[in-house]
């Protein structure tokens, strides 16, 4: 068995399924579906919610869409028939010939709007004038929804509900509560503080949601995907090597799984060796692994962030950082972020925390104003340009969350946090 086949980021799992995690969800996940519930699941990004759903009612069976670009309840749509390549019809057309003595009529569905359209067919009476008039009606693609997939087997999966504009959601909202209600099975996923959004803009779906929480894995689960796969290539793994993986995903299973995939690489195990490997710990080894894994590219984003918005004719105040190099705020913040232990979310006080751990010692720090300007500056630079929201700055619960790990992984083992100066 080859090492791509037992390690898959970004894919559904087999042999390194840690099932424990999705076990006790599955019966609750088909019981909601089951009863027509709306099905939510809250969790941070990669935390392993598509591959739930997917173990559930199988990877041929989910329709993925996302709520990225939507502009209306068509839109969302559109999409899921895209994925299936459902044919639309963009309009119902039905025209009408007048004749003197007779007449004919035709109806159908087309996929394009027909403004006239000549008839053919056996008429009686003689022919005196003819004309032609043809009315077209809008298509529902709700009602279409439901011819298609109410019960198919499959399962619409919307993925990240409130990336679709706040005046838009409601809409959609209403149609999902109709879909679901006439046995179309759909699951959103979310993350954390946006689970109540579909609530928020229907509130006609109380009661007819079943919630489902993911959070961040914690160390034991995480190490069981090293576990299970390292054996199915003869590697023997010491668990405080398996550890230090852990801690580097930082509760993401898709990133522990390209560590353990990158390990395999490392020690030249593409496929089962021969011989068993016994593999220990060693800080050189986890340096070259980590290495290895941070091959994402976001040296662009990184040297957005770290340089903030252009200043208005004053330079920043700088800091000595504990390295002996001097930053602002942006790169003491980036730097906290960077610094240990591996962490996605980050409460306000937890960051102020990490920054006096990079500031040298007795030296002055950045207000706190100043921090919390930086991280919303921060994450609207990240974001700008990206299909996806990566850093998150919530103002008002003052968290900063890192969405995508690639991103803080990078952070941690690419050259450029030596350069946030």
């Amino acid at each position: 068995m080859r090492a791509v086949d037992i390690f898959t980021p970004g894919k559904l799992p087999t042999v390194t399924l840690v099932r424990d995690q999705i076990e006790r969800r599955k019966q609750d996940l088909q019981d909601a579906l089951d009863q027509q519930l709306l099905v939510t699941i809250s969790g941070p990004s990669k935390s392993g919610k598509t591959v739930f759903v997917k173990s559930l009612v199988g990877a041929g069976n989910i329709i993925a869409v996302t709520g990225a670009g939507v502009e209306s309840p068509q839109h969302l749509w559109t999409k899921a028939f895209h994925a299936v390549g459902t044919t639309i019809p963009t309009s119902v057309s039905s025209e009408t010939n007048s004749l003197v003595g007779g007449s004919v009529s035709a109806k159908g569905e087309v996929g394009i709007v027909i403004a006239k359209k000549e008839l053919s067919g056996s008429i009686s009476g003689s022919i005196g004038s003819k004309a032609v008039e043809a009315a077209s009606n809008p298509v529902d693609l709700l009602q279409l929804l439901v011819k298609e997939f109410a019960g198919s087997g499959f399962v619409i999966f919307i993925d990240d509900f409130h990336y679709i504009p706040r005046d838009v959601q409601p809409a959609v909202a209403a149609q999902i509560k109709d879909a679901i209600a006439s046995g179309v099975q759909i699951v959103c996923a979310s993350v954390p503080y946006h689970s109540e959004d579909l609530l928020r803009a229907n509130q006609d779906l109380q009661g007819r949601i079943f919630a489902i929480d993911f959070d961040y894995w914690d160390t034991d689960a995480l190490m069981k995907i090293g576990e299970q796969g390292f054996v199915e290539l003869n590697i023997e793994v010491e668990r405080d090597l398996l550890r230090a993986f852990a801690g580097e995903a930082a509760g993401s299973p898709q990133l522990m799984q390209s560590i353990c995939l990158n390990a395999s690489f490392e020690l030249g195990a593409r496929q089962k060796l021969d011989t068993k490997l016994h593999v220990e710990f060693g800080g050189e080894l986890v340096r070259r692994i980590c290495n290895r894994t941070s091959s994402a590219d976001f040296s662009s984003t990184i040297e957005r962030c770290s340089e903030g918005p252009k200043t208005r004719g004053t330079d920043r105040k700088s800091f000595r950082l504990a390295d002996g190099d001097v930053g602002d705020v942006y790169a003491c913040v980036l730097r906290a972020i960077a610094s240990d232990p591996p962490q996605l979310r980050f409460l306000y006080a937890d960051l102020l925390a990490r920054i006096r751990g990079v500031v040298e010692a007795g030296q002055e720090t950045p207000s706190g104003s100043s921090t919390s300007g930086a991280c919303l500056h921060i994450a609207q630079l990240a974001n700008d340009g990206q299909p996806k929201q990566i850093i998150e700055w919530d103002s008002h619960r003052e968290t900063l969350d890192v969405r995508d790990p690639y991103l803080l992984f990078y952070l941690r083992w690419s050259d450029t946090v030596r350069k946030l100066s």
